[in-house]
């Protein structure tokens, strides 16, 4: 599913393009508000762990940074051997599907890791919520080799990000939206599945830092203890949630074939959606992470 085909103008010349969920700034985004919400021994193990990372994908080792990293290595091949993009590209969604919710099978059946596979290794058929689980265990897990761990935590970075953008948890028979061509006031044409990856991110502040101090100011201790539960699969069905109410739910009736028209409506109602979908996101990583590494 996610060769995102990126409508250029309006005539819909594309290009195949990468599926970025929410884009390197609502990553990054996500990364800090889980770094602003880790336990300190916590923060100082993920930093050090971070400073191992050697690849040079990421334009730094800082937490909203590497964020990213998942993202930059499935692409670092894709125009030579594509082995690592064939490799770890359905890992960033899950296809629960608007006409019936089937998680096993937007799971390719939910294969096991093999005993003694590192999850890095794993199946190339698997989808984010097995992989948040599997990447999990072995951040968790004191035998994990050292290059192994920090792989877990690059993944998990980015993983639970990507669980929480609603078109990497649904579909409807589009390619996640990338197959719906959308227009809206102030915006070029694109594709549903870009504006939600970062139009709509782009419309809460000026930049990563001032959206993620932004978002961070309303959320409340009672929001944050709500959101600090919970597993990948839950999180999945929630975002699938958001986007049967929301991207999908709100959107017009088409123009015309496959084409929409955004009213100022909806683009108000998903830039809070968004707002609210982020929060989660880098509260649920702060979670997991303080849970798995303390």
């Amino acid at each position: 599913m996610r060769p995102a085909c990126v409508a250029a103008c309006a005539t819909l010349m594309c290009w195949a393009g990468p599926a970025h969920a929410w884009g390197d700034e609502g990553h990054e985004v996500i990364g800090l508000i889980a770094a602003h919400y880790l336990e300190p021994a916590v923060r100082s193990r993920v930093d050090s762990m971070l400073a191992a990372d050697r690849t040079g994908l990421t334009s730094g080792t800082q937490i909203d940074q590497e964020a990213t990293w998942a993202d930059k290595y499935r692409d670092s091949d894709r125009s030579t051997t594509k082995a690592r993009y064939e490799a770890t590209r359905q890992w960033h969604f899950v296809d629960l599907e608007l006409t019936g919710t089937d998680l096993r099978a937007a799971c390719f059946g939910e294969p096991h890791l093999p005993p003694g596979t590192d999850a890095s290794r794993g199946a190339a058929r698997a989808c984010v919520v097995d992989k948040v689980d599997e990447f999990t265990a072995e951040l968790r897990s004191a035998t994990t080799a050292a290059q192994e761990r920090l792989e877990a935590l690059q993944f998990l970075l980015h993983f639970v990000g990507d669980v929480h953008q609603p078109l990497h948890a649904s579909d409807d028979h589009d390619q996640g939206g990338n197959k719906k061509i959308l227009t809206a006031p102030g915006s070029a044409p694109n594709t549903l599945h870009h504006y939600w990856d970062t139009e709509f991110v782009a419309r809460l502040g000026a930049g990563e830092r001032a959206i993620a101090q932004r978002l961070m100011a309303k959320i409340t201790t009672a929001q944050r203890t709500q959101w600090s539960s919970g597993s990948a699969a839950e999180w999945a069905q929630e975002s699938f949630e958001v986007a049967r109410t929301h991207a999908y739910g709100q959107l017009p009736p088409a123009s015309s074939a496959d084409h929409y028209h955004l009213s100022d409506q909806y683009v108000l109602d998903a830039t809070s959606v968004t707002a609210e979908q982020l929060s989660k996101a880098g509260v649920r990583l702060a979670y997991l992470l303080n849970q798995a590494l303390r």
